[in-house]
Protein backbone atom coordinates (compact mmCIF):
# COMPACT_ATOMS: atom_id res chain seq x y z
CA UNK A 1 0.00 0.00 0.00
CA UNK A 2 2.68 2.40 -1.09
CA UNK A 3 0.30 5.27 -1.68
CA UNK A 4 0.08 5.66 2.09
CA UNK A 5 3.32 7.63 1.87
CA UNK A 6 2.28 9.83 -1.04
CA UNK A 7 0.34 13.13 -1.23
CA UNK A 8 2.39 14.58 1.61
CA UNK A 9 1.82 18.31 1.04
CA UNK A 10 -0.19 18.63 4.24
CA UNK A 11 2.21 16.56 6.34
CA UNK A 12 4.82 17.77 8.86
CA UNK A 13 8.37 18.23 7.61
CA UNK A 14 9.46 15.06 9.43
CA UNK A 15 7.07 13.02 7.30
CA UNK A 16 8.01 14.74 4.06
CA UNK A 17 11.69 14.05 4.67
CA UNK A 18 11.41 10.37 5.53
CA UNK A 19 14.24 8.55 3.70
CA UNK A 20 13.24 6.15 0.95
CA UNK A 21 16.56 4.32 0.72
CA UNK A 22 19.43 3.20 2.90
CA UNK A 23 21.63 5.96 1.51
CA UNK A 24 19.57 8.56 3.38
CA UNK A 25 18.92 6.49 6.50
CA UNK A 26 20.81 7.63 9.62
CA UNK A 27 21.85 5.43 12.51
CA UNK A 28 21.31 1.75 13.32
CA UNK A 29 24.61 0.77 11.69
CA UNK A 30 24.76 -2.27 13.99
CA UNK A 31 21.85 -3.88 12.11
CA UNK A 32 21.64 -1.91 8.85
CA UNK A 33 25.27 -1.30 7.91
CA UNK A 34 26.72 -2.81 4.76
CA UNK A 35 26.60 -6.59 5.04
CA UNK A 36 24.48 -6.68 8.22
CA UNK A 37 21.75 -9.30 8.32
CA UNK A 38 18.71 -6.99 8.41
CA UNK A 39 19.96 -5.00 5.46
CA UNK A 40 20.67 -8.20 3.51
CA UNK A 41 17.20 -9.65 3.94
CA UNK A 42 15.58 -6.34 2.96
CA UNK A 43 17.73 -5.84 -0.13
CA UNK A 44 17.13 -9.43 -1.23
CA UNK A 45 13.38 -9.07 -0.54
CA UNK A 46 13.40 -12.08 1.76
CA UNK A 47 11.42 -10.45 4.54
CA UNK A 48 10.73 -12.53 7.64
CA UNK A 49 8.45 -11.82 10.65
CA UNK A 50 10.19 -9.16 12.73
CA UNK A 51 9.76 -6.90 15.74
CA UNK A 52 11.42 -3.46 15.63
CA UNK A 53 12.08 -2.32 19.21
CA UNK A 54 13.47 1.11 20.04
CA UNK A 55 12.78 4.63 21.31
CA UNK A 56 10.69 7.19 19.42
CA UNK A 57 12.28 8.86 16.41
CA UNK A 58 14.99 6.25 15.84
CA UNK A 59 13.80 5.04 12.41
CA UNK A 60 11.44 2.10 12.96
CA UNK A 61 8.62 3.44 10.77
CA UNK A 62 11.13 4.91 8.33
CA UNK A 63 12.63 1.47 7.82
CA UNK A 64 9.13 0.16 7.19
CA UNK A 65 8.80 2.73 4.44
CA UNK A 66 12.09 1.59 2.89
CA UNK A 67 10.83 -2.00 2.97
CA UNK A 68 7.61 -0.87 1.26
CA UNK A 69 9.68 0.66 -1.54
CA UNK A 70 11.92 -2.37 -2.00
CA UNK A 71 9.55 -5.30 -1.70
CA UNK A 72 7.45 -6.90 -4.40
CA UNK A 73 4.94 -7.89 -1.74
CA UNK A 74 1.79 -5.99 -0.90
CA UNK A 75 2.71 -3.73 2.01
CA UNK A 76 -0.02 -2.83 4.48
CA UNK A 77 0.39 -0.58 7.49
CA UNK A 78 -1.87 -0.51 10.55
CA UNK A 79 -1.51 1.39 13.80
CA UNK A 80 -2.55 -0.42 16.94
CA UNK A 81 -3.58 2.98 18.31
CA UNK A 82 -6.31 3.54 15.71
CA UNK A 83 -6.95 0.05 14.28
CA UNK A 84 -8.45 -3.12 15.68
CA UNK A 85 -8.80 -6.80 14.90
CA UNK A 86 -11.62 -6.05 12.45
CA UNK A 87 -9.14 -4.11 10.30
CA UNK A 88 -6.60 -6.92 10.59
CA UNK A 89 -9.20 -9.48 9.52
CA UNK A 90 -9.84 -7.58 6.29
CA UNK A 91 -6.12 -7.43 5.55
CA UNK A 92 -5.62 -11.14 6.26
CA UNK A 93 -8.65 -12.12 4.18
CA UNK A 94 -7.20 -10.29 1.18
CA UNK A 95 -3.67 -11.57 1.86
CA UNK A 96 -4.84 -15.20 1.81
CA UNK A 97 -6.66 -14.60 -1.46
CA UNK A 98 -3.62 -12.88 -3.04
CA UNK A 99 -1.36 -15.72 -1.93
CA UNK A 100 -3.65 -18.43 -3.32
CA UNK A 101 -4.57 -16.72 -6.59
CA UNK A 102 -1.45 -14.77 -7.48
CA UNK A 103 1.29 -16.21 -5.19
CA UNK A 104 1.74 -12.66 -3.89
CA UNK A 105 2.84 -12.18 -0.32
CA UNK A 106 1.52 -9.55 2.10
CA UNK A 107 3.68 -7.74 4.63
CA UNK A 108 1.61 -6.35 7.51
CA UNK A 109 3.36 -3.62 9.46
CA UNK A 110 1.75 -2.88 12.84
CA UNK A 111 2.96 0.29 14.49
CA UNK A 112 2.79 0.41 18.32
CA UNK A 113 2.05 -3.32 18.40
CA UNK A 114 2.31 -3.30 22.19
CA UNK A 115 -1.01 -1.41 22.23
CA UNK A 116 -2.76 -4.62 21.20
CA UNK A 117 -3.61 -6.72 24.24
CA UNK A 118 -2.55 -10.34 24.60
CA UNK A 119 -5.70 -11.82 23.06
CA UNK A 120 -5.48 -9.42 20.10
CA UNK A 121 -1.86 -10.39 19.53
CA UNK A 122 -2.84 -14.06 19.69
CA UNK A 123 -5.14 -13.53 16.69
CA UNK A 124 -2.13 -13.14 14.39
CA UNK A 125 -0.37 -16.35 15.48
CA UNK A 126 -1.91 -18.88 13.05
CA UNK A 127 -1.52 -16.54 10.08
CA UNK A 128 2.13 -15.86 10.87
CA UNK A 129 2.61 -19.58 11.41
CA UNK A 130 1.12 -20.63 8.07
CA UNK A 131 2.67 -17.76 6.11
CA UNK A 132 -0.58 -15.98 5.22
CA UNK A 133 1.11 -12.72 6.30
CA UNK A 134 4.62 -11.57 7.08
CA UNK A 135 4.20 -9.59 10.29
CA UNK A 136 6.45 -6.68 11.21
CA UNK A 137 5.68 -5.00 14.52
CA UNK A 138 7.16 -1.77 15.87
CA UNK A 139 7.22 -0.96 19.57
CA UNK A 140 8.83 1.49 21.97
CA UNK A 141 8.26 -0.95 24.84
CA UNK A 142 10.36 -3.97 25.76
CA UNK A 143 8.86 -6.84 23.72
CA UNK A 144 9.90 -9.30 26.43
CA UNK A 145 7.06 -7.88 28.51
CA UNK A 146 4.70 -6.39 25.94
CA UNK A 147 4.60 -8.95 23.11
CA UNK A 148 3.24 -12.47 23.54
CA UNK A 149 5.92 -15.14 23.89
CA UNK A 150 4.42 -17.32 21.08
CA UNK A 151 4.53 -14.33 18.74
CA UNK A 152 8.09 -13.50 19.79
CA UNK A 153 9.16 -17.07 19.08
CA UNK A 154 7.99 -16.67 15.48
CA UNK A 155 9.65 -13.29 14.90
CA UNK A 156 13.18 -11.93 15.01
CA UNK A 157 13.60 -8.94 17.34
CA UNK A 158 15.83 -6.09 16.15
CA UNK A 159 16.83 -3.51 18.74
CA UNK A 160 17.00 0.08 17.45
CA UNK A 161 19.15 2.56 19.36
CA UNK A 162 18.82 6.29 19.91
CA UNK A 163 20.52 8.32 17.21
CA UNK A 164 23.86 9.84 18.14
CA UNK A 165 24.53 13.58 18.00
CA UNK A 166 26.53 12.96 14.83
CA UNK A 167 23.56 11.14 13.31
CA UNK A 168 21.23 14.05 14.11
CA UNK A 169 23.62 16.65 12.71
CA UNK A 170 23.87 14.60 9.52
CA UNK A 171 20.07 14.32 9.34
CA UNK A 172 19.70 18.10 9.70
CA UNK A 173 22.34 18.91 7.08
CA UNK A 174 20.80 16.48 4.60
CA UNK A 175 17.39 17.99 5.27
CA UNK A 176 18.70 21.48 4.49
CA UNK A 177 20.15 20.23 1.18
CA UNK A 178 16.84 18.70 0.15
CA UNK A 179 14.80 21.71 1.17
CA UNK A 180 17.10 24.12 -0.67
CA UNK A 181 16.54 22.20 -3.90
CA UNK A 182 12.76 22.74 -3.80
CA UNK A 183 11.80 25.02 -0.89
CA UNK A 184 8.38 25.76 -2.34
CA UNK A 185 7.53 22.05 -2.30
CA UNK A 186 8.46 21.56 1.34
CA UNK A 187 6.95 24.88 2.47
CA UNK A 188 4.32 25.69 -0.18
CA UNK A 189 2.43 28.15 2.00
CA UNK A 190 5.54 30.19 2.81
CA UNK A 191 7.89 30.02 -0.16
CA UNK A 192 6.33 30.59 -3.56
CA UNK A 193 9.71 30.84 -5.27
CA UNK A 194 12.77 28.60 -5.30
CA UNK A 195 15.25 31.40 -4.64
CA UNK A 196 15.10 31.11 -0.86
CA UNK A 197 18.21 29.52 0.65
CA UNK A 198 18.32 28.07 4.13
CA UNK A 199 21.56 27.92 6.07
CA UNK A 200 22.16 26.26 9.44
CA UNK A 201 25.29 27.07 11.39
CA UNK A 202 27.28 24.10 12.76
CA UNK A 203 26.73 25.20 16.35
CA UNK A 204 22.99 25.45 15.70
CA UNK A 205 22.78 21.93 14.30
CA UNK A 206 24.79 20.66 17.27
CA UNK A 207 22.49 22.50 19.70
CA UNK A 208 19.44 20.76 18.25
CA UNK A 209 21.28 17.42 18.29
CA UNK A 210 22.14 17.84 21.96
CA UNK A 211 18.62 18.81 22.99
CA UNK A 212 16.49 16.34 21.04
CA UNK A 213 17.77 13.22 22.87
CA UNK A 214 18.46 11.12 19.78
CA UNK A 215 14.98 11.67 18.34
CA UNK A 216 15.13 12.50 14.62
CA UNK A 217 11.45 13.46 14.54
CA UNK A 218 12.01 16.02 17.29
CA UNK A 219 15.01 17.38 15.36
CA UNK A 220 12.93 17.76 12.18
CA UNK A 221 10.15 19.47 14.13
CA UNK A 222 12.65 21.93 15.63
CA UNK A 223 14.13 22.64 12.19
CA UNK A 224 10.65 23.24 10.76
CA UNK A 225 9.78 25.69 13.54
CA UNK A 226 13.06 27.54 13.05
CA UNK A 227 12.44 27.92 9.32
CA UNK A 228 8.83 29.10 9.51
CA UNK A 229 9.58 31.54 12.35
CA UNK A 230 12.42 33.38 10.58
CA UNK A 231 12.13 35.93 7.79
CA UNK A 232 14.57 35.77 4.92
CA UNK A 233 17.24 38.50 4.80
CA UNK A 234 17.86 40.80 1.83
CA UNK A 235 19.90 38.09 0.12
CA UNK A 236 17.00 35.65 0.37
CA UNK A 237 18.65 33.59 3.09
CA UNK A 238 17.18 32.14 6.26
CA UNK A 239 20.07 31.68 8.65
CA UNK A 240 19.51 29.39 11.62
CA UNK A 241 21.94 30.27 14.39
CA UNK A 242 22.37 28.71 17.82
CA UNK A 243 19.92 31.09 19.51
CA UNK A 244 17.16 30.37 17.01
CA UNK A 245 17.88 26.63 17.22
CA UNK A 246 17.57 26.61 21.02
CA UNK A 247 14.38 28.68 20.84
CA UNK A 248 12.92 26.20 18.37
CA UNK A 249 13.60 23.26 20.64
CA UNK A 250 12.27 25.32 23.59
CA UNK A 251 13.21 22.83 26.31
CA UNK A 252 15.36 19.73 26.28
CA UNK A 253 13.21 16.63 26.04
CA UNK A 254 13.98 14.20 28.83
CA UNK A 255 13.27 10.75 27.46
CA UNK A 256 11.62 8.93 30.33
CA UNK A 257 8.47 6.85 30.64
CA UNK A 258 7.40 6.31 34.24
CA UNK A 259 5.53 3.17 33.21
CA UNK A 260 8.02 1.78 30.72
CA UNK A 261 11.62 0.85 30.07
CA UNK A 262 13.03 4.28 30.94
CA UNK A 263 11.70 3.94 34.46
CA UNK A 264 13.29 0.55 35.10
CA UNK A 265 16.51 1.34 33.23
CA UNK A 266 17.08 4.48 35.30
CA UNK A 267 16.40 2.90 38.69
CA UNK A 268 18.65 -0.01 37.74
CA UNK A 269 21.40 2.42 36.75
CA UNK A 270 21.00 4.31 40.05
CA UNK A 271 21.18 1.10 42.08
CA UNK A 272 24.26 -0.19 40.26
CA UNK A 273 26.02 3.19 40.52
CA UNK A 274 25.38 3.27 44.28
CA UNK A 275 26.68 -0.28 44.56
CA UNK A 276 29.86 0.73 42.72
CA UNK A 277 30.27 3.74 45.08
CA UNK A 278 30.17 6.12 42.10
CA UNK A 279 28.80 9.32 43.62
CA UNK A 280 28.61 11.34 40.39
CA UNK A 281 26.86 8.62 38.41
CA UNK A 282 24.41 8.11 41.28
CA UNK A 283 23.55 11.81 41.35
CA UNK A 284 23.16 11.84 37.57
CA UNK A 285 20.57 9.06 37.54
CA UNK A 286 18.78 10.55 40.53
CA UNK A 287 18.48 13.89 38.70
CA UNK A 288 17.46 12.12 35.50
CA UNK A 289 14.53 10.53 37.31
CA UNK A 290 13.42 13.47 39.44
CA UNK A 291 13.60 16.03 36.62
CA UNK A 292 11.47 13.74 34.45
CA UNK A 293 8.78 13.73 37.15
CA UNK A 294 9.45 10.41 38.85
CA UNK A 295 7.71 9.87 42.20
CA UNK A 296 10.39 10.61 44.85
CA UNK A 297 8.87 8.01 47.17
CA UNK A 298 9.47 5.35 44.54
CA UNK A 299 13.16 6.33 44.51
CA UNK A 300 13.25 6.31 48.31
CA UNK A 301 11.78 2.81 48.48
CA UNK A 302 14.69 1.58 46.40
CA UNK A 303 17.17 3.54 48.53
CA UNK A 304 15.79 2.02 51.74
CA UNK A 305 16.09 -1.44 50.25
CA UNK A 306 19.60 -0.67 49.00
CA UNK A 307 20.76 0.45 52.44
CA UNK A 308 19.98 -3.01 53.84
CA UNK A 309 20.81 -5.09 50.77
CA UNK A 310 24.13 -3.56 49.71
CA UNK A 311 25.39 -1.74 52.82
CA UNK A 312 23.85 -3.67 55.67
CA UNK A 313 26.06 -4.20 58.71
CA UNK A 314 28.99 -2.35 57.10
CA UNK A 315 27.14 0.83 58.13
CA UNK A 316 23.78 0.23 59.89
CA UNK A 317 23.29 4.01 60.06
CA UNK A 318 22.54 3.95 56.32
CA UNK A 319 19.15 2.34 56.89
CA UNK A 320 18.23 4.98 59.47
CA UNK A 321 19.21 7.79 57.11
CA UNK A 322 17.29 6.30 54.19
CA UNK A 323 14.11 5.73 56.20
CA UNK A 324 14.28 9.22 57.73
CA UNK A 325 14.23 10.58 54.20
CA UNK A 326 10.73 9.18 53.69
CA UNK A 327 9.20 11.46 56.32
CA UNK A 328 11.35 14.40 55.26
CA UNK A 329 10.20 14.17 51.64
CA UNK A 330 6.57 13.74 52.68
CA UNK A 331 6.87 16.80 54.94
CA UNK A 332 8.61 19.13 52.47
CA UNK A 333 7.46 17.85 49.08
CA UNK A 334 9.00 18.42 45.65
CA UNK A 335 10.96 20.07 44.19
CA UNK A 336 12.44 21.24 47.50
CA UNK A 337 13.14 17.64 48.53
CA UNK A 338 15.68 17.15 45.76
CA UNK A 339 18.54 18.07 48.10
CA UNK A 340 17.28 15.61 50.70
CA UNK A 341 17.33 12.82 48.16
CA UNK A 342 20.71 13.95 46.86
CA UNK A 343 22.17 13.91 50.38
CA UNK A 344 20.89 10.38 50.96
CA UNK A 345 22.26 9.22 47.61
CA UNK A 346 25.69 10.72 48.33
CA UNK A 347 25.77 9.06 51.76
CA UNK A 348 24.79 5.66 50.40
CA UNK A 349 27.25 5.89 47.53
CA UNK A 350 30.13 6.75 49.87
CA UNK A 351 29.19 4.23 52.56
CA UNK A 352 31.13 0.94 52.85
CA UNK A 353 29.35 -1.93 51.16
CA UNK A 354 28.49 -5.37 52.43
CA UNK A 355 25.95 -7.89 51.16
CA UNK A 356 26.31 -10.17 54.20
CA UNK A 357 22.75 -9.48 55.44
CA UNK A 358 21.22 -10.13 52.01
CA UNK A 359 23.30 -13.25 51.48
CA UNK A 360 22.54 -14.55 54.98
CA UNK A 361 18.80 -14.17 54.51
CA UNK A 362 18.99 -15.80 51.07
CA UNK A 363 20.65 -18.86 52.63
CA UNK A 364 18.10 -19.02 55.44
CA UNK A 365 15.25 -18.68 52.93
CA UNK A 366 16.71 -21.43 50.76
CA UNK A 367 16.76 -23.80 53.73
CA UNK A 368 13.17 -22.95 54.64
CA UNK A 369 11.98 -23.51 51.08
CA UNK A 370 14.10 -26.50 50.08
CA UNK A 371 14.86 -28.50 53.24
CA UNK A 372 12.71 -30.45 55.64
CA UNK A 373 11.53 -28.12 58.40
CA UNK A 374 12.47 -29.96 61.57
CA UNK A 375 10.56 -28.95 64.73
CA UNK A 376 11.58 -25.86 66.65
CA UNK A 377 13.57 -27.11 69.69
CA UNK A 378 11.30 -27.48 72.71
CA UNK A 379 13.65 -25.60 75.00
CA UNK A 380 13.15 -22.32 73.09
CA UNK A 381 9.38 -22.64 72.85
CA UNK A 382 7.17 -20.77 75.32
CA UNK A 383 6.04 -22.93 78.23
CA UNK A 384 3.01 -20.84 79.10
CA UNK A 385 0.96 -23.55 80.83
CA UNK A 386 1.77 -26.38 83.22
CA UNK A 387 0.82 -28.95 80.57
CA UNK A 388 3.22 -27.35 78.09
CA UNK A 389 6.00 -27.33 80.66
CA UNK A 390 5.29 -30.98 81.47
CA UNK A 391 5.82 -31.77 77.79
CA UNK A 392 9.21 -30.04 77.92
CA UNK A 393 8.36 -26.62 76.46
CA UNK A 394 11.00 -24.18 77.69
CA UNK A 395 12.89 -26.85 79.64
CA UNK A 396 16.63 -26.26 80.09
CA UNK A 397 16.42 -22.88 78.37
CA UNK A 398 19.43 -20.68 79.12
CA UNK A 399 19.20 -17.01 78.17
CA UNK A 400 22.84 -16.81 77.15
CA UNK A 401 23.42 -20.43 76.31
CA UNK A 402 25.72 -21.38 73.44
CA UNK A 403 23.74 -24.43 72.31
CA UNK A 404 22.36 -23.96 68.80
CA UNK A 405 18.75 -22.77 68.60
CA UNK A 406 18.42 -24.03 65.04
CA UNK A 407 16.33 -27.13 64.29
CA UNK A 408 18.22 -30.37 64.94
CA UNK A 409 18.75 -31.27 61.27
CA UNK A 410 20.53 -27.98 60.49
CA UNK A 411 21.94 -27.12 63.91
CA UNK A 412 25.42 -26.44 62.54
CA UNK A 413 24.29 -24.28 59.61
CA UNK A 414 26.00 -20.89 59.23
CA UNK A 415 24.13 -18.12 57.39
CA UNK A 416 25.74 -14.85 58.43
CA UNK A 417 29.43 -14.29 57.74
CA UNK A 418 30.45 -11.04 59.41
CA UNK A 419 31.62 -8.42 56.85
CA UNK A 420 32.05 -10.98 54.09
CA UNK A 421 32.40 -9.41 50.62
CA UNK A 422 32.46 -5.87 52.04
CA UNK A 423 34.27 -3.13 50.20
Amino acid sequence: MKNLFENMEHLPLAEKLRPKDFGDFAGQEHILGEGKILRRIIESDRIIPMIFWGPPGCGKTTLARIISEKTNSDFIILSAVSSGIADAKEVIKKSKSDLELYSKRTILFIDEIHRFNKSQQDYFLPFVENGSIILIGATTENPSFQVNAPLLSRARVFHFRELSEENIVSVLNNAIKLINKKPSEYFPKIFTAKKIKILIKPEAALAIAKLCEGDARDAYNSLELAIISKEADLKGRIVIDKTLAEESVQQKFIRYDKGGDGHFDAISALHKSLRASQVDASLHYLARMLEAGEDPLYVLRRLVRFSAEDIGMADPQALIIATSGVEAVKFIGMPESNDILAEIVVYLAKAPKSRTVDEAYAKARSDVINKRLAPIPLRIRNGETKMMRDFGFGKDYKMYGKESNLPENIKDQKYFQDQQNSH
